[in-house]
C-alpha cells in the first residue's frame, strides 16, 4: 500500500535529484580557459631556460634569468607580461614575475625570441638549497601566466589573449655560476 508519507518522500527526492543537475558537456567546455586548452595540447612555449646565480645570490636569494620563447603558430606572437613559478620534483625553487618594455617580446611567427635579462627572480627555498637542482639540467613550470597579443605586427596591435595556469615539464636549463 502506498502511503501519502512515501510519494512525499520520492516526490522531494526527485527534487532534490533534478535540482542538483550534473554539468553538461557543454557547460564543462565553456568553463575551459585558453591555458587549459594549451595545456591539454602540451604545447610548450618554453624552449629553454638560462639561470644566473652570482655570489650576491648566495646572501640574497635573488637570481636573473632569461629564456627562449618558441611561437608554434604562423602569426606574430607579442608577449606583454609574464609570472612564473618553476621547480623541480613539486617544489618551487624560482618565482618571478616581468612586464616586457614597449612594444613587448615580439616572437615571429614559428620562430623564437630570447626573453632578454629577467631580474629579481626570488628564490624561496633559498640560494644553497637550489643549487641542489643545477645537476638535473631542468626545471618545471608549474604554473605560468602570461599577457599575449596574437596577430601583432611588429609588437603593435594584435588580439589580447590571457595564458593563464600554462604548466611545462622538464624544460632544459643551463646554470651559470658567476662567483667572482
Amino acid at each position: 500500500m502506498i502511503s501519502i508519507r512515501n510519494v512525499l518522500l520520492a516526490a522531494s527526492s526527485l527534487a532534490v535529484a533534478s535540482a542538483t543537475a550534473i554539468p553538461s558537456v557543454e557547460s564543462r567546455a565553456a568553463d575551459l580557459s585558453v591555458g587549459d586548452i594549451v595545456n591539454a595540447l602540451g604545447i610548450g612555449f618554453v624552449k629553454d631556460i638560462n639561470a644566473f646565480v652570482t655570489l650576491e645570490s648566495l646572501t640574497t636569494n635573488v637570481i636573473t634569468v632569461n629564456f627562449d620563447v618558441k611561437n608554434p603558430l604562423p602569426i606574430e606572437l607579442t608577449l606583454d607580461s609574464v609570472s612564473a613559478t618553476a621547480g623541480l620534483n613539486g617544489t618551487i625553487f624560482a618565482t618571478f614575475s616581468h612586464t616586457f618594455p614597449s612594444p613587448g617580446l615580439v616572437v615571429p611567427p614559428l620562430g623564437t625570441k630570447n626573453s632578454g635579462t629577467i631580474p629579481n627572480v626570488q628564490l624561496p627555498q633559498g640560494a644553497e638549497a637550489s643549487l641542489a637542482i643545477i645537476p638535473f639540467g631542468i626545471l618545471d613550470l608549474p604554473n605560468t601566466d602570461a599577457n599575449v597579443r596574437a596577430a601583432s605586427i611588429l609588437g603593435f596591435g594584435g588580439i589580447p589573449i590571457p595564458l593563464n595556469g600554462l604548466k611545462q615539464t622538464a624544460v632544459p636549463t643551463n646554470y651559470t655560476l658567476e662567483l667572482d
